[in-house]
């Protein structure tokens, strides 16, 4: 129910999806009885599209991207990798017959990077199929599974998660084939402006990781103002970001996580 839930009513609530339909009823509208609400949904629909295509998705970003620190190597060398998936888009991999990365490629390439600096650390790649209407024979893993070993790294130190739709399973899946001992280091490497909410739910899963962000999609505070110089780019980040408090909210709310925000460790904030 919670799968289906995020992927019907929480598409809907993303920017540009929420901003599309409020316009489309307005129009509508325009030819009933209802003109002036019609004329009013599309001046909040105008609006909403240029606040969305301002700073704003910095703004909103800015908090997600810097809540976690990079991680500090010198505490030592991690005993494994936990890279969330994202990075590759099964449905079209599959339908193409070669590896279609998405937005997050840098979690790939940033695994690869930790693998060789670290040839004894495990890696886990945790990633199914997260479409709601998804095809049975394109897993994300699998595909990942070829890219690392062109990367140099061994199918042997791979441990592939194949399941997972979404982040609660990519965390229950992933804990239960990495099967942690304790005094291990497990590093979490994901996008960072997805690492409070991935971190929240790896603690409550009682798979303790350290955060290791990557995939930025904002630059220093002082750029955080900064105009786009295409105007969708930023209604883009607003919808990255509007999607991602989203689902701090959710993911509180229904207990799967124990914080809204969830913030580092004392030994991660050095």
């Amino acid at each position: 129910m919670f799968f289906l839930a995020s992927k019907t009513i929480g598409i809907l609530l993303i920017p540009s999806n929420f901003i599309i339909i409020v316009g489309f009823v307005g129009l509508i509208l325009f030819y009933t009885r209802y003109e002036s609400i019609g004329r009013k949904l599309v001046c909040v629909c105008v609006a909403s599209f240029l606040i969305c295509g301002s700073p704003a998705g910095n703004l909103l970003l800015v908090a997600l991207e810097t809540r976690f620190p990079a991680w500090n190597k010198a505490n030592g060398e991690p005993d494994g990798i936990v890279v969330l998936g994202g990075a590759i888009d099964p449905d079209l991999s599959a339908a193409r017959g070669v590896t279609v990365f998405g937005n997050a490629a840098d979690r790939i390439l940033a695994a690869a990077s930790l693998a060789h600096e670290y040839p004894r650390a495990r890696i886990v790649y945790t990633g199914g199929n997260p479409n709601l209407f998804q095809n049975d024979e394109a897993k994300e893993a699998d595909y990942a599974s070829s890219v690392f070993q062109s990367l140099g790294i061994s199918r042997d130190r791979l441990l592939l998660e194949r399941r997972s739709r979404n982040t609660q399973e990519n965390a229950e899946f992933s804990k239960a084939l990495a099967n942690p001992k304790s005094g291990e280091r497990w590093l979490l490497l994901t996008s960072a402006y997805h690492m409070p909410r991935s971190v929240g739910i790896f603690r409550k899963v009682g798979f303790a990781v350290e955060p290791y962000p990557v995939d930025w999609k904002t630059g220093t505070r002082s750029d955080v103002l900064s105009m786009h110089s295409r105007f969708l780019d930023g209604v883009l980040l607003a919808d990255i970001a509007v999607r991602e408090w989203i689902g701090l909210i959710a993911y509180r709310v229904v207990g799967r996580t124990d914080e809204l925000f969830p913030s580092p460790l004392a030994n991660e904030k050095h």
